[in-house]
């Protein structure tokens, strides 16, 4: 009974470990397949693409961008000049920290920590994030029916990585229906307009614009 019972025991075991390998590349795209499960999946000047349904620990990568598909789920997302895609109905355990990309959250998207960048802007579609926005030079549309705790920082340039000379004044826009939950603090100037059907929190450096219908007219 009990070798039965080990036999059994490691027969459960076995497949789980081996689902969890980590997946690595240098100068090259990496991918884990629709329904694939794997721990790290990692790459330098190359890709990440994460199937539909497929489950990874953790996405990392520089010089390269990391696309979710549908319904898949990681830990968390850390990519240098890269973009993150978080597909519909895609989770994020963690958080999502990119340095030079964009951010582009699929309807029914979910990231429980923070999605921040500092070059390049942030795209939610009826998404959910429980950590807070956070860029410096991008910039950010919380899309209708969208909800964020954790409030909404811009920071002031600055720093190694802050490269962009362009003038123009990052654009916040709080759509229909969406909700953003704790303060909304601009260390700098920018042009922040909300939906007269949005619910958000205290706003600090900036003063609202309301507008009204699907998208501002400008």
């Amino acid at each position: 009974m009990r070798l039965h019972h080990l036999a059994f025991t490691l027969a459960l075991i076995l497949p789980l470990a081996a689902q969890a390998d980590d997946l690595s590349k240098v100068n090259g795209a990496v991918r884990l397949e629709a329904g694939q499960h794997a721990g790290k999946v990692s790459t330098v000047n190359g890709a990440i693409h994460i199937g539909d349904n497929a489950v990874a620990e953790k996405a990392s990568t520089v010089n390269g961008s990391v696309d979710m598909g549908d319904h898949a789920q990681v830990g968390t997302i850390d990519t240098t000049n890269g973009g993150v895609t978080v597909g519909q109905g895609g989770r994020v355990t963690g958080g999502i920290d990119s340095t030079n990309g964009t951010i582009r959250l699929g309807k029914g998207a979910d990231v429980s920590g923070k999605a921040g960048n500092v070059n390049g802007s942030i795209f939610m579609d009826a998404a959910h994030v429980g950590g807070g926005l956070h860029t410096t030079n991008g910039d950010i549309h919380v899309g209708a029916n969208s909800r964020v705790e954790g409030g909404i920082l811009v920071d002031k340039p600055g720093g190694w990585f802050n490269f962009n000379s362009n003038s123009r004044l990052p654009h916040v826009v709080i759509g229909p229906h969406a909700v953003v939950q704790g303060t909304l603090e601009f260390r700098r100037e920018v042009v922040l307009q909300v939906s007269d059907s949005a619910q958000i929190g205290p706003v600090k450096g900036a003063t609202p614009v309301k507008f009204s219908g699907d998208a501002p007219t400008e």
